[in-house]
């Protein structure tokens, strides 16, 4: 079977697992792409004219598995500078290659070019203009701009090209020039096309030593523009190795979830060639998350077979919800559900219920919810005998449902299509069916697809499950069944954080393709211990917002920090996060300098961005509204702001039932 229509293609094969070919680039002694390991890199923190201070943190970084060391250079200082920070380091045996980060100065590069074995620039501010003013541009403009580009970049071209020196050219979602937007927008495509004009001056130079990056810190828009980029160069015959990164995942858990769903839903496809994870945390933090995301994938080809597929029905690259209609609340336009397993607790009680968010209150005999309550408790054999609030629903095996008195308090869970076909009562309302890829290829399933009472439960054993259960939402498009489904997945054996990246992985990678109405997560650790009730609806609630797909708390856009940055990032987002957490959908963009400013937060509500020392700039959105704010005001004025926008709401208990 062909794969699917050359139109969408964007990786080797849906169905089966392999590595996407591309051209190897050599950084230093160490090359990437090809058949090269997946290299895991990082970037420092500190002031790259601290010479000591660099060379330590970067000595933390290599121990921690960092293989390529990213130092930030703003200007020609800096970028002379490198060159004591290498011999420092080569003098205490370390070889890693280095990377200069770039932007806004030419000149810097093309000093950086000559020290390091690798630059980055970012083609949105490089020499591009930038100030996020919506400029219509004719199209004899529109060349000149690319002519004057042509003159200001070949330099640093042909000093790569004397010295061997690789270049990335790195693409953000938030700074893209005033000419990409005016012809493209804010888009995974323009983003492609930002890469492409400067990727083309390169070859026209005859200079290949290249890797590219589509960074985003919505996961959504970032894989649909690596995705994007790699269709795109297919049809001008380039392959060049990718870098993959979610911008601004902010720290903690959620930035965790939020790198592992965009990085996790491109590796399941056998893209990337280096991955940096960006977290708002010292920088000896991320590689380990990183080399935990690739290592995943070594063996994996040896998966179960998973049925080929001729055509893809979706469109890989814009996001469109699969549709469905509402079975009792799931599916149609609702919000995706959250399942709470509890079968295996022997007395529910009401401190259980708690770890999946609802508190009852003995003296007002009301419960009280939290924003990350869950929808839907699966008991299995259990019994249960609390007055549960009424929007909380009950699902117990059909057996045991069908010897309960009162069949109306709780709905049925089928292990098989034919255990619903067979049973003599079911519920008129809601009946859940477990399936998998098996059998939806079965006659029986016939009988079942579009029962207006059914909800699906797709479950999967494959090595390669993201893949699988992906085949079986294809099997539904193509079918035209409209049932909602729930995704359930099961992992054993595993680390609290290996199972946190899995799960963002594998469901991340389906909800930011349209796919799933619900999710149904079980595991137990290394100790064959289930994890924690909390643990897993925390996780599951963070994949939800990381896919856009469902709000539920504040969202904070916190780049990882670096040598430009102007405070301290993480007690300022600590800071930020204790008093404006309670926000639900606010999104508010912690930037450290005017690089990861209005261009990086380009998602955001709100930005808070450093201006100068000890200097703040609140931003509504990408426009400045207060500027120069001395940093011990900065906090309050951006509540004022927040607060004069009507979105302000006083920290109080959740919803009352």
């Amino acid at each position: 079977m062909k794969n699917f229509e050359s139109i969408k293609k964007y990786c080797n094969s849906l169905t089966k697992y392999s590595r996407l070919q591309t051209r190897v680039v050599n950084v230093g002694d160490l090359p990437l792409g090809g058949s090269n390991p997946i290299r895991i890199q990082s970037m420092t923190t500190t002031d790259t004219m601290n010479t000591i201070s660099t060379v330590e943190q970067s000595i933390r970084m290599i121990n921690a598995g960092c293989e390529y060391i990213r130092i930030t250079a703003p200007s020609i200082n800096e970028a002379q500078n490198l060159k004591n920070i290498k011999e420092e380091l080569r003098k205490r045996g370390y070889k890693n290659p280095l990377i200069a980060d770039i932007h806004f100065t030419p000149n810097a590069a093309e000093i950086a070019a000559r020290i390091v074995e690798k630059v980055r620039v970012n083609p949105g501010n490089y020499v591009d203009k930038k100030k996020f003013k919506v400029i219509d541009y004719t199209e004899s403009e529109y060349f000149e701009e690319l002519d004057r580009i042509h003159e200001r970049f070949t330099p640093l071209i042909k000093i790569c090209k004397e010295y061997g020196t690789a270049m990335r050219i790195g693409t953000n979602h938030g700074s893209l020039s005033d000419r990409i937007m005016s012809r493209y927008g804010d888009t995974p495509l323009g983003m492609v096309e930002s890469a492409l004009e400067f990727l083309r001056i390169c070859e026209n130079e005859g200079f290949y030593n290249i890797v590219l990056s589509m960074k985003a810190s919505n996961p959504q828009v970032m894989v649909q523009a690596y995705r994007l980029l790699i269709q795109k160069m297919a049809q001008e015959k380039m392959n060049y190795p990718l870098h993959l990164g979610v911008t601004e995942a902010g720290d903690g858990e959620d930035g965790r979830i939020k790198s592992a769903v965009g990085i996790g839903a491109l590796l399941e496809d056998g893209i990337g060639d280096t991955v940096r994870v960006s977290l708002t945390e010292e920088p000896e933090f991320e590689s380990p998350v990183a080399i935990s995301l690739v290592k995943r994938y070594k063996g994996r080809e040896k998966h179960e077979p998973i049925i080929g597929i001729n055509s893809q029905p979706n469109d890989p690259f814009n996001y469109k919800r699969r549709l469905t209609f509402e079975v009792a609340g799931i599916g149609g336009c609702t919000v995706p559900k959250v399942f709470a397993d509890l079968s295996e607790e022997k007395n529910i009680n009401y401190k259980i219920l708690e770890k999946v968010g609802y508190f009852y209150s003995a003296e007002t005999d009301k419960w009280n919810l939290s924003d990350q309550a869950c929808d839907i408790i699966y008991l299995g054999q259990n019994d249960i005998s609390l007055n549960i609030p009424n929007n909380l629903k009950i699902v117990h095996d059909f057996d045991k449902w069908n010897s309960l008195e009162n069949k109306l308090k709780s709905f049925p869970f089928f292990p098989e299509t034919n255990d619903f076909l067979n049973a003599k009562e079911k519920s008129f309302i809601l009946n859940f069916i477990r399936i998998d890829i098996k059998n939806i290829f079965e006659e029986d399933f016939k009988k079942v697809q579009n029962d207006p009472t059914v909800v699906f439960v797709l479950t999967t054993q494959n090595l390669h499950g993201m893949a699988e259960q992906r085949r079986v939402f294809f099997e539904l498009l193509s079918r035209e069944i409209k049932n909602p489904v729930i995704i359930k997945c099961n992992y054993e054996s595993i680390s609290n954080e290996k199972f946190q990246l899995y799960v963002s992985t594998d469901i991340g990678a389906l909800l930011t393709d349209g796919f799933g109405d619900g999710v149904w997560i079980t595991g137990k650790d290394s100790n064959k211990n289930s994890f924690e009730r909390n643990f897993i609806n925390r996780t599951i609630f963070g994949i939800l917002q990381a896919c856009r797909t469902r709000i539920s708390k504040t969202e904070f856009i916190a780049c990882p920090s670096c040598g430009r940055t102007l405070f301290n990032l993480v007690e300022v987002t600590n800071q930020i996060r204790k008093r404006t957490g309670h926000l639900k959908g606010v999104k508010i963009a912690i930037m450290g300098c005017i690089v990861n400013g209005p261009g990086e937060m380009a998602d955001a509500d709100y930005g808070y961005v450093g201006a100068g020392p000890g200097k703040i700039t609140l931003y509504r959105g990408k426009e400045i509204v207060k500027r120069n704010i001395f940093s011990e005001h900065a906090l309050d004025e951006l509540i004022g702001l927040i607060k004069e926008d009507g979105r302000w709401i006083e920290p109080q208990n959740s919803l009352i039932f």
